[in-house]
């Protein structure tokens, strides 16, 4: 059984037991989250698809951990103009497992 979820602007496929990394938000580790935006999910009855969400279904997951991408380094040069610069950035995020796909 699986589900496809939206959150924060990207679309996540869960299945139960799976470590997924999701946008920051002010959650604890070890708290429940639940993502109630699901797209699609798909069972042994068969595939639902929402339109645009299934009414009802819902993926429960629980926090791990909270922690920082791969710096990312960003340079701009123009040319002929003695310019340059260098900037890096480190996308934060909260890694979640996945308990619960309830298919509404």
């Amino acid at each position: 059984m699986y589900a496809i979820f939206k959150d924060g602007g990207h679309q996540y496929k869960a299945e139960v037991d799976t470590e997924l990394y999701v946008n920051l938000r002010d959650v604890q580790p070890n708290e429940e989250i639940v993502f109630d935006q699901v797209l699609l999910v798909s069972g042994e009855d068969g595939v639902k698809v929402g339109q645009p969400t299934v009414p009802g279904a819902k993926v429960v997951a629980e926090v791990l951990c909270k922690f920082a991408g791969p710096k990312l380094v960003v340079r701009w040069f123009y040319r002929r103009k003695d310019s340059r610069k260098k900037i890096g950035h480190r996308q934060k995020y909260i890694k979640v497992k996945v308990k619960e796909i309830v298919a509404g």
